[in-house]
């Protein structure tokens, strides 16, 4: 599978200030896959070590963490030179070995020509303790496939190429235009998950689909118990199992597990947070950037890391999705807005610092909400996903007349193009591509808003 990550991991290789890359994302994401197949094509070697599958090399970084002496000892245990502007240094599986995240600032302060990257998971909870090297590393989000993605592994490059894109002011015809539909549907069901649709691409089975959906929701519920007493087990399962219900409303901790205190839960989705299984939807007032600045976390909402997995969890077959004429009435449409939120992320096309928002106008009488916010250029998009004519957009039409220098506003929807400057609104398929060919990949370089 061609994944997007590729060109992101080449732009880093030709930096001239590189630094250490941290390469984060949910368990079963194509990490190791995808960094393996970087190493393979970009670099005369690869230096692989599997640090939670090979413990015995946890002792390599349990005394001294010179950087030459570290080298020494990995050549040793792989039989092969670890030369500087020739090999690539993969970490992989770094959350089991904590000291081995302590390691990359001296990567990077003692022997900055050498290529390292390092992936995991869980990192929240395997630095507590030591010293990370905040600002010492690059980090790098991946998420599960995205729809372009998704498209070229099914074979169909062509169609991707022939996709809108967020300027586009011409429909498309009619037998495109239901093709991807068509396609958009079996993404619906599938999902982004790398097993997923490696087993749909093989098997042409839904049934193998489900399988596969099932053993990772339970791979995941196995991994809570590694987070011993942090949380309550019990009430993170449950959380876990209960919130992609809720994408695409203000989440209610009193409705979400009426028998466990707010406090548990707010843990519980933290946990889920740090795991990037769940990505949080902001509040703001969006009266400038950066978005965040006027952010609140009083009123959010979340974003589930795969519209796949969310469809098994919240007890959706694929009959359901394949019965609904309109993808929008879907689950009440949150199976549309899950889909818009992850590819906001996973094509980059119009984040803020990996950070998803939307507008909240919380006056007495007069209450509106846009689902999401985009910023490209530096400019602010107000974002809906919604059926019906422009005139019903009514929290829209708000947000425009109280943000006049807004360009536009943005409604996907499951029809094709309809450009309306004079209402300065945009309707936009929702296999729109966010992210242009050649949009340029920004890696970050400190914690951040959502560090180790």
């Amino acid at each position: 599978m061609k994944r997007q990550i590729e060109a992101n991991l080449v732009a880093w290789k030709r930096k001239s200030r590189r630094k250490p890359l941290l390469v984060r994302g949910a368990r079963q994401v194509g990490k190791t896959y995808s960094i393996k197949a970087f190493g393979d094509k970009h670099f005369g070697h690869l230096a692989l070590f599997d640090l939670e599958g090979q413990r015995n090399l946890h002792k390599i970084f349990s005394g001294d963490l010179e950087t030459k002496g570290l080298l020494a000892q990995l050549e040793a245990q792989c039989g092969k030179r670890i030369i500087p502007g020739q090999t690539l240094l993969f970490l992989d599986e770094i959350q089991a070995c904590p000291r081995a995240l302590m390691a990359l600032r001296y990567f990077h302060e003692q022997m900055p020509d050498l290529h390292v990257i390092a992936a995991g998971s869980l990192l929240e909870f395997a630095v507590e303790g030591i010293s990370f090297p905040v600002g010492r590393v690059e980090f790098m989000w991946m998420y599960p496939l995205s729809f372009t993605e998704f498209l070229l592994a099914m074979g169909n490059e062509i169609l991707d190429q022939q996709r809108p894109g967020l300027d586009s002011t011409e429909p498309l015809p009619q037998a495109t235009h239901l093709r991807l539909n068509d396609l958009l549907r079996q993404y619906f069901i599938i999902g982004g998950m790398p097993e997923a649709v490696r087993v749909y691409m093989e098997a042409r089975s839904l049934v193998e689909v489900t399988g596969i959906h099932r053993a990772l929701t339970e791979a995941y519920v196995q991994d809570f118990a590694k987070y011993g007493g942090r949380v309550d087990r019990d009430c993170i399962t449950h959380v876990f199992e209960r919130l992609p219900s809720w994408v695409g409303q203000q989440i209610k901790y009193t409705r979400l597990y009426p028998e466990k205190r707010v406090e548990q839960i707010k843990r519980a989705l933290g946990v889920l947070e740090r795991a990037l299984l769940a990505s949080r939807v902001i509040a703001t007032s969006a009266q400038g950037l950066p978005l965040g600045s006027a952010g609140s976390d009083k009123a959010l909402k979340y974003v589930w890391a795969d519209i796949g997995l969310m469809r098994h969890l919240c007890g959706l077959g694929a009959k359901d999705i394949l019965a609904d004429k309109d993808l929008m009435d879907t689950f009440r449409g949150s199976l549309a807005e899950q889909f818009i939120g992850q590819q906001i992320l996973a094509e980059r096309g119009g984040s803020e610092n990996d950070r998803l928002y939307y507008w909240l106008r919380a006056k007495r009488n007069s209450s509106a909400e846009i689902d999401y916010l985009m910023v490209r250029d530096g400019r602010i998009f107000p974002v809906e996903v919604k059926s019906g004519p422009a005139g019903r957009l009514q929290s829209l039409r708000l947000f425009l007349a109280e943000h006049p220098h807004c360009p536009a506003g943005l409604v996907f929807h499951s029809g094709t193009v309809q450009d309306m400057p004079d209402l300065k609104m945009k309707f936009l398929p929702l296999y729109t591509r966010l992210q242009e060919p050649g949009d340029k990949y920004e890696s970050h370089t400190d914690q951040g808003d959502r560090g180790a």
